[in-house]
């Protein structure tokens, strides 16, 4: 049974078209993961939906006693002296008209508190943006609405939680109930997701299965559509040509032809094209010697609480490490022992040379809410220096997906991707730091994330908080700490060893030395990888020049096809000397 249709939807703020002509459809026991470019509508349609946004066309249609909850990206608590209070309020419920409906619902939420890890005796002031959006979402489920609508909600939640919010959507989201997600965590729409639907250009475009299905359709999809593109440019260029021939050779035209390319330029600069991918391009700066940062024996305790204990800890220039852990584990107190922002209690903290620090805080509070975008990239002035060539303000955050428009827009009226793209810009525009973005970076990252497909794709270390302060090191990213973890965090069995008859034989297999080939391999391995690191930046460093564009097609190509290939031997080459040296480790 359908529970609301969506049609003709027309929505701008300003002059730019948020929904223009689209139509949706959700069905009962649907799970609908709701994606798009930052900035292209997808709360505001959730707005809708909720009722809190009247459309500028077309009409939505409900069913008749529809029960919507949203829970947006930042909820709004009312005040109250406890955070279960405040909850009530914002839920409505001290006004249902049924008792036994309202105790009933004050139960459930107390349990969702409960299964959230919620304190509701907190006062709402209190609360971290974690607590606040997991209490939010604890109401949410209390409610048990026909239709649940979701807006980032892995936001503020750690790996565990997100992890839990998934089996709850899953298990509540079905039958007569219904669920539409707003998230970029490709992994938590590959389990939750029924159904994706991709807001593109002002309109909804629906594709069966879940994110993984859908990337794999869309492509072909943009494939035909760039085709099919191609081909009405070229016709509508031949006609151009014929018009201006027409006057200029025999003043007479075919008013049909006429009539037909006019509504050939007319569909043309109707078009709305597809948003790029932003390019996060800039100098590379001044590189930092090969160790980072050492860390021996750090502690650090707060209020009787050890948040760090006895870590010893060695990032090299190129490592790009993810700390792992729920909220409140004290992943941002580490960050700052390791950037010596924060004396430990014991141990030491060494950094390396010629270290130049960058931040990307996920809180924004570096932004002023009243300048605008261009005032904050480029206060006082037009011109950027970046990868010293200089750069207009509009070009260059026009490489950060801002068109011309949205330069003069005030920050406080960008949508929370808009807002990352722009501390991004302002970031790179002001260090001159970054060669390309994460993966392609050469330099050290130190992540903070709770997304684990973007965790696995670029992390090459994790180091994870095992509780007490304890912090363990782990080689590559979120699933490799995964398939790990049971292995690693199992204690050497000693008692089980000595009750057991024949232990000879795993430590025999521990202590299984190099063989001559491997010793003079292992030897040789550091030499080679770093020839190889060599050659990776002198192709970098050619690629990013200002005028690589005159190396021409083939020279392009061949360096994008070795750049590729020495991507693959640093991976292999790296993984074979850890494996080595776990080896040699264990036989010594």
């Amino acid at each position: 049974m359908t529970l609301l249709s969506l049609l003709d939807a027309e929505l701008a703020f300003g002059d730019l078209p948020l929904l223009d002509g689209a139509g949706l459809a959700v069905a009962e026991g649907e799970r609908i993961g709701l994606i798009g470019r930052n900035g292209t509508g997808k709360s505001s349609l959730l707005g809708v939906i909720a009722g809190a946004i009247g459309l500028d066309g077309g009409e939505i249609k409900r069913r008749d006693g529809l029960r919507v909850v949203r829970v947006e990206q930042e909820p709004a608590l009312p005040a109250a002296a406890h955070l279960h209070d405040s909850l009530l309020l914002r839920g409505h419920i001290p006004s249902m008209p049924d008792e036994r409906e309202r105790w009933r619902v004050e139960a459930r939420l107390a349990e969702f508190l409960h299964r959230f890890g919620v304190d509701g005796t907190r006062a709402p002031a209190s609360c971290s943006g974690g607590e606040r959006k997991r209490a939010a979402l604890a109401l949410a489920f209390a409610l048990e609405p026909d239709l649940w609508l979701l807006d980032e909600p892995t936001n503020h939640l750690d790996i565990d939680a997100i992890e839990q919010l998934e089996a709850m959507i899953v298990a509540e989201a079905r039958g007569s109930r219904a669920a539409i997600v707003i998230t970029h965590d490709r992994r938590f729409l590959d389990r939750v997701a029924t159904r994706i639907v991709e807001l593109d250009r002002g309109t909804l475009h629906s594709y069966p299965g879940n994110f993984t299905q859908f990337e794999a359709r869309k492509q072909t999809e943009l494939d035909a559509e760039a085709t099919s593109r191609r081909r009405f440019d070229k016709f509508w260029s031949q006609e151009e040509v014929w018009i201006r021939k027409g006057i200029e050779a025999r003043r007479t035209r075919n008013a049909g032809r006429v009539r037909r390319l006019e509504a050939l330029r007319n569909e043309r600069s109707a078009r709305r094209e597809r948003l790029g991918t932003a390019k996060l391009a800039v100098d590379a700066g001044s590189r930092s010697g090969r160790r980072v940062a050492e860390l021996r024996g750090v502690s650090k305790s707060f209020g009787g609480r050890p948040i760090v204990r006895d870590l010893d800890l060695a990032i090299q220039r190129g490592d790009r490490l993810a700390l792992i852990g729920p909220n409140g584990a004290g992943k941002s107190t580490l960050l700052k022992l390791i950037l010596g922002e924060l004396a430990p209690d014991a141990g030491t903290v060494k950094l390396g040379t010629n270290l130049s620090v960058a931040y990307f805080d996920q809180l924004r509070a570096q932004l002023d809410e009243e300048k605008t975008v261009a005032e904050t990239v480029c206060p006082g002035g037009d011109w950027i220096e970046v990868g010293g060539s200089r750069k207009h303000v509009i070009g260059y955050l026009g490489e950060y997906l801002f068109p011309p428009r949205r330069a003069e827009a005030p920050v406080k009226t960008l949508s929370g991707g808009e807002r990352n793209r722009l501390l991004l810009a302002r970031l790179f525009a002001s260090l001159e730091l970054l060669e390309s973005l994460l993966a392609d970076y050469a330099g050290t990252l130190l992540l903070v994330s709770h997304d684990r497909a973007f965790l696995d794709a670029i992390a090459t270390q994790s180091l994870v908080a095992e509780g007490d302060g304890l912090w363990r090191e782990y080689a590559g990213g979120y699933t490799d700490w995964l398939a790990q973890r049971p292995a690693s965090a199992a204690p050497a069995p000693a008692a089980p060893a000595a009750a057991a008859p024949a232990p000879p034989a795993p430590r025999r297999s521990e202590r299984v030395k190099l063989s001559y080939n491997e010793q003079r391999e292992l030897a040789a391995l550091p030499a080679e990888l770093e020839a190889l690191e060599n050659e990776q930046a002198a192709l970098l460093a050619r690629m990013s020049a200002a005028d690589y564009h005159t190396a021409g097609a083939q020279q392009m190509k061949a360096d994008v096809g070795r750049a590729a290939e020495v991507e693959r031997l640093l991976e292999e080459k790296l993984a074979r000397w850890m494996a080595l040296e776990d080896k040699a480790k264990a036989a010594a």
